[in-house]
């Protein structure tokens, strides 16, 4: 990956109508603090270096640092079952030496929230964590997806602003 903010336009006709629909909560969505602590608890303490969010589908995909070639897709209830976590057993990444540290993934975890929840027609559909390369991903309602450092996401955050009542976000742009 280049070392800069990569910023992918999608599907044209969805982005033609992006204010004729609005996001629908999902079991994610109603349980968003929970998964992401899950989340956090899976990047700092259960050797996932790799972790996406599938927001509007409630669903986790995981990459292991003992497992680095296969990833793991997790679903809805699965991911919210009592005892989830206590399948991975603790394991700290630390011998890849990541780039984003343990107590900067809650801030990014906070701001997937905000880009979740703010907007009801310009929102994060899905977002990911790669705490060794120190890239974020993120799609949105409008089909665009961006690819950042952590470092610029946290400089560039205004960026993806969001208000009520709801203004068109760069995101999309």
């Amino acid at each position: 990956m280049p070392d800069r903010w990569l910023q992918i336009k999608g599907d044209p006709s969805v982005r033609a109508f992006l204010f004729q629909q609005s996001r629908v909560e999902s079991l994610f969505d109603s349980e968003i603090d929970r998964i992401h602590e899950i989340v956090h608890a899976l990047l700092t303490r259960k050797g996932a270096f790799h972790v996406k969010i599938h927001h509007s589908s409630s669903q986790l995909t995981c990459w292991f640092a003992d497992d680095a070639y296969r990833y793991r897709v997790f679903v809805k209830e699965e991911v919210l079952a009592p005892g989830f976590l206590d399948q991975f057993r603790d394991s700290l990444i630390d011998h890849l030496q990541p780039v984003i540290h343990a107590e900067d993934t809650l801030a990014i975890l906070n701001e997937f929230r905000r880009l979740r929840t703010t907007d009801k027609n310009i929102y994060l559909r899905n977002g990911s964590i790669n705490r060794v390369n120190g890239l974020i991903g993120m799609t949105f309602s409008c089909d665009g997806s961006h690819y950042i450092d952590h470092k610029t996401f946290f400089e560039k955050l205004e960026t993806f602003a969001t208000s009520e009542p709801p203004l068109p976000m760069n995101a999309c742009a």
